[in-house]
């Protein structure tokens, strides 16, 4: 039976990701960002950074893009803005997931920006609104191919940065983390099932910033990966 037989309309592209020295890609089934989860940035952000419950929000998977892309600047907005995060890869689900077990739910890593229309979150902030708009937008989670844990571990300290044509604006360290990634995973699991393909943005450090058209990032987690995207009108 062919997809015109089975579905009214063709389905989409599965959304994936690379994985270092495979060929195999990674498929991409949802994808998850903690909120605030470095102390300095919620500072900068204007807000407590005492280590309350975690928040999340999420991003459509094929917003999904890789290293080396060239994105075009975002409709809609006059200050886009970059975050470097520490990305999980899960290859495991369950639901209320132990937190001394978490990590083994976890296929690997890389490093991804959370690109954000931070004049529209600031607006949705303001209206008490939903941050979609601002933040699931297209192209809006580059992401380097993964790296597997049984290749470097699990990383819970290490620099974690980010420079805009050469010039570093973030720079942080993995263990500067408000909320560890297993006790992201336990949280996440006690309010829905994790499945195999989730991806988790783990937060930001300090520094985020606007991007302009022109502009390139690079991103990297030391000892973990490294992602080069251009950004044009």
């Amino acid at each position: 039976m062919s997809a015109t037989d089975e579905f009214v309309i063709a389905p989409p592209k599965q959304a994936a990701v690379a994985v270092q020295d495979d060929k195999r890609l990674f498929p991409v089934r949802r994808i998850f960002c903690v909120g605030r989860n470095y102390a300095d940035h919620a500072r900068e952000m204007g807000a407590d950074p005492d280590r309350e419950q975690p928040f999340f929000f999420c991003k459509p998977a094929d917003a999904v893009v890789g290293d080396g892309a060239t994105i075009h600047y975002p409709p809609q907005t006059k200050d886009l803005q970059h975050e470097v995060e520490l990305v999980a890869a899960i290859a495991k689900g369950g639901a209320n997931i132990a937190r001394e077990t978490a990590l083994g739910h976890v296929f690997g890593y890389g490093v991804g920006i959370d690109l954000t229309r931070r004049d529209l979150q600031q607006e949705a902030k303001d209206k008490r609104r939903p941050w979609d708009w601002g933040k699931g937008f297209d192209h809006s989670a580059p992401l380097s191919a993964l790296v597997p844990a049984d290749r470097i571990g699990h990383p819970a300290k290490g620099r974690i940065h980010l420079a805009v044509n050469g010039q570093v604006k973030q720079d942080g360290d993995l263990d500067q983390m408000i909320w560890p990634l297993p006790d992201v995973i336990a949280f996440i699991s006690q309010s829905m099932q994790l499945e195999a393909g989730d991806l988790i943005y783990t937060g930001t450090p300090a520094g985020v910033g606007p991007v302009l058209p022109g502009d390139v990032l690079t991103a990297e987690v030391d000892g973990v990966a490294k992602l080069t995207v251009s950004i044009r009108r």
